[in-house]
C-alpha cells in the first residue's frame, strides 16, 4: 500500500459546540431540474459560501553552502553574518463553522509554523486570520476572522455515517479555487495509517487533491461530517482513497481550543491492546472486539476505579469499543476531570464502571523498556524520546538506543537512532505501548521505522 501523505499546498506527494448558523436546509440534495435531471446544485448553492481558501506565509532559512559558514570565507567575500530568510507561500482550505464568532476549522499541517494566514471567502473578500489553537495529534486547527455576513455550516454527527452514504468534498485543490467533488463513504474508523496520533478517519472516494486539506466533507443535508486531511497518492494526485477527520473528533478538539487554546490530553492510566479472535478464545469470551487491559499504572484513576489487568473494555459511554485505538481516541480527546462509563468483561461477567479522566503528563511515568522479551528483537535496547534527541517534539515514537552487533535485531536491519513509529499497524508512542504490542508475541513484526528523514518498513518473521 502506498504511504498516506499530507495534502498541504502543492507538495509532490499530497499530504494534508460552537453554535453554527445552518446554511443548508435538509433534503436539498438530488433535486430535479425542470427537465427531470437530478442535480446537487441547490445544496451546493447553500453550502459552498462557508468553505474558504487559506493562504499561508512562512519564513524559511536559505539553504547555505557549507563554505558560507567558514568565518574566513565570509570575511573574504564580505558576506553578511546572517543570511536573509525567504518567504514561502502555500495554500489550503477551511470551513466556517461559527458565523457569529468567525471560527474556521482547518488542518494543523496547513497552518503549522505560519507567520501570516489569509482567508479568502467565496465572494472574494479577504481577511487576516488569527490562530486560536492547533492540535498536531488530530491535525485540527481553529482560526478566527472578523467579518460580517458570514455563512457557516453545522457540524453533523459523524457517528451516524454508514459506508455507502453520499458525500461531497469541497476545497481549493492545487490553488485553482473552490472545487466540488462527490463520492461515497468508502470506510469508517480507518487507523494504523501513521498519519496522526489519533486516527479514526472517514475514507471516501470523493476526489481529494493537494490543497484540499482543511476543506469540508459534507453530507447531502448540508452538514460537515469530516475535515479533509490526507490521501493515498503514489504520484501525488487522487486515486480515489482520501481521508477526513470525523466531525465529532473535530468538534471535541474545537471545544478545547476555544476554551484553553490547546488540547489537554487525558488518560486512564492503563496499557491496552486489541482483543484478537485468538486472545478472545483463550480467555473464553464470546466477543471478538474490544481493548484488553494489559497493565494498570499504580496511582492512576483506573486503579482507583478498580480496573484490573485482564479486563476487556467492550464499551464506553454506551458505544461499543472496537479496538485499543478506538478507546485511546476517546480517552485522549476527553476533557481532564470528566468521567467515562466503561463496559468491562471480567471473568466472563459484564460490569459497568465509572472512571475519571486523569491528566496526561509529559512523560506519563514511562521508563526505558530495555531489552524486550521478543526473540526477533533480541539485542536491541529501546527508550522513550527525550529532550535532546534529534526528533524529540517532532514525532511520537520509541527510540532504538542500542543494537548489539550480530544480534537478531541487527540482522533484521535495526540501527541505533531509528525511531519506531508503529508495529503491525499499531502506533507505538512510548516504550509501554511497544511492550503492550509485543506482549502478545506476534509471529511477524512489521515495523514502521523513521531513519533520518526517511520512513521505511522492516519486516521480521
Amino acid at each position: 500500500m502506498a504511504n498516506p501523505s499530507r495534502l498541504l499546498g502543492s507538495a509532490a506527494l499530497a499530504i494534508g459546540l460552537a453554535v453554527a448558523a445552518p446554511a443548508a436546509q435538509a433534503n436539498l440534495a438530488l433535486l430535479e431540474r425542470s427537465n427531470g435531471a437530478p442535480t446537487l446544485a441547490p445544496l451546493l448553492r447553500e453550502v459552498t459560501p462557508a468553505v474558504v481558501n487559506i493562504s499561508v506565509s512562512t519564513r524559511v532559512a536559505v539553504q547555505q553552502n557549507p563554505l558560507f559558514r567558514d568565518p574566513f570565507f565570509r570575511r573574504f567575500f564580505d558576506l553578511p553574518e546572517q543570511m536573509p530568510e525567504q518567504r514561502r507561500q502555500s495554500a489550503g482550505s477551511g470551513v466556517i463553522v461559527d458565523a457569529e464568532n468567525g471560527y474556521v476549522l482547518t488542518n494543523h499541517h496547513v497552518v503549522e509554523n505560519a507567520d501570516e494566514v489569509e482567508v479568502t471567502l467565496k465572494d472574494r473578500r479577504r481577511f487576516t486570520a488569527k490562530l486560536i489553537g492547533s492540535d498536531a495529534g488530530t491535525d485540527i486547527a481553529l482560526l478566527q476572522i472578523e467579518a460580517d455576513g458570514l455563512t457557516a455550516l453545522p457540524l453533523g454527527d459523524s457517528d451516524r455515517l454508514e459506508v455507502g452514504d453520499l458525500v461531497v468534498a469541497i476545497g481549493n485543490p492545487f490553488g485553482l479555487g473552490q472545487t466540488v467533488t462527490s463520492g461515497i463513504v468508502s470506510a469508517l474508523g480507518r487507523s494504523g495509517l501513521n498519519i496522526e496520533g489519533y486516527e479514526d478517519f472517514i475514507q471516501t472516494d470523493a476526489s481529494i487533491n493537494p490543497g484540499n486539506s482543511g476543506g469540508a466533507l459534507v453530507d447531502l443535508e448540508g452538514r460537515v461530517v469530516g475535515i479533509n486531511t490526507a490521501i493515498i497518492g503514489p504520484a501525488g494526485g487522487n486515486v480515489g482513497i482520501g481521508f477526513a477527520v470525523p466531525s465529532n473528533m473535530a468538534q471535541s478538539v474545537m471545544a478545547q481550543l476555544v476554551r484553553y487554546g490547546e488540547v489537554q490530553r487525558g488518560q486512564l492510566g492503563v496499557l491496552i491492546q486489541d482483543l484478537s479472535p485468538e486472545l478472545a478464545k483463550a480467555m473464553g469470551l464470546d466477543v471478538d472486539r474490544g481493548a484488553v487491559v494489559s497493565r494498570v499504572q499504580p496511582g492512576s484513576t483506573a486503579e482507583k476505579a478498580g480496573i484490573e489487568a485482564g479486563d476487556v473494555v467492550v464499551g464506553a459511554n454506551g458505544r461499543p469499543v472496537e479496538s485499543s485505538s478506538d478507546l485511546r481516541n476517546r480517552v485522549g480527546l476527553a476533557r481532564v476531570g470528566e468521567e467515562v462509563e466503561l463496559d468491562i468483561l471480567r471473568g466472563g461477567e459484564r460490569r459497568r464502571m465509572r472512571v475519571a479522566i486523569g491528566r496526561a503528563d509529559g512523560t506519563g511515568g514511562r521508563a526505558s523498556v530495555g531489552e524486550v522479551d521478543t526473540p526477533q528483537l533480541a539485542g536491541a535496547t529501546f527508550r522513550d524520546l527525550r529532550q535532546g534527541d534529534p526528533r524529540y517534539g517532532e514525532v511520537a515514537g520509541v527510540l532504538v538506543a542500542e543494537v548489539a552487533q550480530g544480534s537478531p535485531a541487527a540482522r533484521a536491519g535495526l540501527q541505533p537512532g531509528d525511531v519506531m513509529l508503529a508495529v503491525n499497524r499499531q502506533r507505538v508512542r512510548s516504550t509501554e505501548e511497544l511492550a503492550a504490542v509485543l506482549a502478545s508475541k506476534p509471529p511477524v513484526l512489521a515495523m514502521n521505522i523513521l531513519r533520518g528523514d526517511t520512513q521505511l518498513f522492516v519486516v521480521i518473521q
